[in-house]
């Protein structure tokens, strides 16, 4: 027989190895998963803020909706304020003497609910002889101060600057004496109050 020598060959993978080490990759850190009790902490967070948002919105309606408040001011002062700004007309006595008997009559209408802002002189007159809101004084200083203003109005009168003053003068004082109730007739009211309650309770006990 014939022997014959093989020889083995072996052929050591350094490429593979090289390859497989090249590979391998760092180790990935763990992902989180969020817990029931975060999803529930975010849930009410959009809650809380979808409340307030609808909170705002309607507040701000409200706001918009809400009529504006118009401070009243009393007769006496804006009767007071229209008489100063006439001062501003006195080198022109008609002006002048429209815008205080204006003035007065406005005050008379907001005042006491005499239409003398739409009568003539003649019938705010008629008026207010039968009204009983001003006395007899009274009546005469704004019968008085009426005609004058008529005559500068109509009849062309100049009358010198210190009668136009006087003029406004006697607008005022009126306007002061009448701006509030008197004293005297809120006294006879609570007395006639008080009196009445004295003889009811006193009917009563008559009655017992």
């Amino acid at each position: 027989m014939r022997a014959t020598n093989s020889a083995l060959v072996v052929q050591t993978g350094t490429n593979s190895a090289e390859s497989l080490t090249n590979d391998i990759r760092g180790i990935k850190p763990p992902v989180e998963i969020p817990s029931g009790w975060e999803w529930l902490w975010w849930t009410l967070g959009a809650i809380a803020v979808v409340v307030a948002l609808v909170f705002l919105w309607r507040w701000w309606r409200k706001r918009l909706d809400r009529p504006e408040i118009v401070p009243v001011i009393p007769p006496h002062l804006r009767a007071k304020q229209r008489l100063h700004e006439a001062l501003r007309l006195i080198g022109d006595p008609r002006l002048f003497c429209i815008a205080v008997s204006d003035a007065l009559r406005w005050y008379l209408e907001e005042r006491f609910h005499l239409r003398a802002p739409e009568r003539t002189t003649e019938e705010s007159l008629q008026d207010l002889q039968r009204t009983e809101v001003l006395n007899a004084e009274q009546k005469l200083s704004l019968t008085d101060f009426l005609e004058r203003c008529d005559l500068v109005k109509f009849a062309k009168f100049e009358p010198t600057e210190a009668a136009l003053r006087d003029l406004h003068d006697s607008a005022l004082r009126l306007v002061d004496e009448t701006q509030y109730e008197s004293v005297k007739a809120l006294v006879g009211g609570e007395a006639g109050k008080e009196a009445g309650v004295a003889n009811g309770v006193g009917e009563a006990k008559r009655e017992t």
